[in-house]
């Protein structure tokens, strides 16, 4: 079985993140980058079918020199495999980063290709219904269940307290959700086979962008809170605060 997993390098979220002066980016200097934890999902469930039935894993990542640490965690995992895109920048229109991923995509004649539900970052949640489009074939996401029957696939997710099942055949793409399994952690032995995995480089022309940053903002800082006494005779005062000043009466 021939798998692909397109992974993405994000901020972690321990991280104090700092906006640039023109508010259109965040200042990346002192940043810890991760693997995108949906990613993991993703990962683990391909190492898991290819143990079942044999085959590769190839690791695909889109972006700067950096990713290239997140490409080499997943293959600690034990992916075999790798290719970076090589680009200055991630792009901000998820639509940009699936055409590329696409025409890579096509050139390897994948049985599947997995993603996670969505990335931390940006939180769009869209690549796998994206990929699907531009690569005309099947595509379902959010899944916490899979199961493989020669070309057929089932995928299960959980949809305002019930499940739905979704059949489709391969080749398809699968975005994986929390609960689909328990990402493995990467042992000594991985870390060091990674190390030796050589990561094959394309370079793509990336389209424009579609979607732009209008304007990176700081969340409010929250107001200190109120002690308005500890008696009975506080609680005329309580009651005007809940309902003026926080309106939740």
């Amino acid at each position: 079985m021939n798998i692909a997993v397109c992974v993405k390098q994000v901020p972690d979220t321990e991280t104090k993140v700092r906006i640039s002066d023109d508010k259109k980016s965040i200042v990346e200097d002192d940043i810890n980058f991760i693997l995108n934890p949906y990613d993991e999902f993703a990962v683990e469930e391909a190492l898991k079918l290819r143990e079942a039935h044999g085959g590769d894993v190839t690791i695909i990542s889109l972006g700067p020199d950096r990713v290239t640490a997140a490409i080499r965690s997943a293959l600690a995992m034990g992916a075999n495999k790798a290719i970076h895109i090589t680009t200055e920048s991630i792009p901000t229109d998820p639509g940009v980063t699936a055409d590329a991923l696409a025409e890579v995509l096509k050139e390897g004649a994948y049985d599947l290709i997995f993603t996670g539900k969505q990335a931390i970052d940006d939180d769009h949640a869209q690549m796998a219904a994206l990929l699907g489009e531009k690569m005309g074939i099947p595509a379902i996401s959010v899944i916490v269940k899979l199961e493989i029957d020669g070309s057929h696939v089932k995928g299960e997710r959980e949809v305002d307290g019930a499940h739905e099942i979704i059949e489709c055949d391969m080749p398809c793409v699968i975005g994986a959700q929390r609960g689909l399994n328990e990402p493995r952690y990467a042992s000594l032995k991985g870390i060091m086979a990674a190390k030796r995995v050589q990561i094959e480089q394309k370079s793509v022309s990336l389209g424009e962008n579609r979607l732009t940053v209008a304007e990176f903002n700081y969340p409010p800082q929250k107001e200190a809170g109120k002690i308005v006494g500890d008696s009975a005779d506080a609680v005329p005062e309580l009651l005007r605060l809940l309902h003026e000043e926080a309106k939740v009466i």
